[in-house]
């Protein structure tokens, strides 16, 4: 098998499930401060601890690396997940502010943090369910 043969997930081009903790960290402690996000923040629970992990579990496993959310919760529907909540593009562009603040302080490699912001950028535009 050649290199060429191998193809390196995602996960493994952004430093595996240490990035994954500091984004996800970083993404959580953006949108607990920064005036921008204050309408997804009020969409939390005071406590972040919960969905800090979840997030860490999703995105470890959306991003090619172990399945560590799947055998816990099953398929992410994650539209269903989110029907609850009134998300347009004010609310995804703030989720994506904070997002895209995050994957600059721990994604170090620039092809794939662009990589992984094309990725993100249509799974946010794909949870819009108001207009």
């Amino acid at each position: 098998m050649t290199t060429s043969d191998v193809t390196t997930s995602m996960f493994e081009r952004i430093g595996g499930s240490t990035t994954i903790d500091a984004l996800v960290d970083r993404f959580y402690d953006r949108m607990d401060t920064l005036p921008e996000a204050q309408m997804i923040r009020a969409m939390h629970a005071d406590d972040l601890g919960l969905i800090r992990d979840v997030l860490k579990r999703y995105l470890t496993e959306w991003t090619g690396g172990p399945k560590l959310y799947t055998p816990e919760k099953g398929h992410p529907r994650l539209r269903q997940r989110h029907i609850g909540f009134a998300i347009g593009d004010a609310e995804r562009d703030a989720w994506l502010f904070c997002m895209r603040g995050a994957m600059e302080e721990t994604v170090t490699d620039s092809a794939a943090r662009q990589d992984l912001d094309r990725a993100i950028s249509g799974l946010a535009d794909w949870m819009r369910n108001r207009s």
